[in-house]
């Protein structure tokens, strides 16, 4: 089963996060099927590219927790 996730990148004490899709099986920073966008914890900013986005979600992929409630923040800014 496919799942939107976060890869964690960075430096040590400072990560940075990869939006990506991954198989569930696989480790967190293990292979990826794509790339979707980037999100920094300590500047507080992310991006998505919300053509792919949309698509894989329209396939039927299953965010975590973390990704689910950053997708909401982002496509809905003022409802937090």
């Amino acid at each position: 089963m496919l799942k939107l996730r976060l890869k964690k990148v960075g430096k040590k004490h400072y990560p940075s996060y990869k939006f990506v899709i991954s198989e569930s099986k696989k480790s967190r920073n293990g292979k990826h099927l794509d790339i979707l966008g980037y999100y920094n914890p300590f500047l507080k900013n992310y991006k998505f590219n919300i053509n792919i986005v949309q698509k894989w979600l329209f396939l039927g992929i299953n965010p975590t927790k973390k990704t689910l409630y950053l997708l909401k923040k982002y496509f809905n800014p003022y409802n937090i």
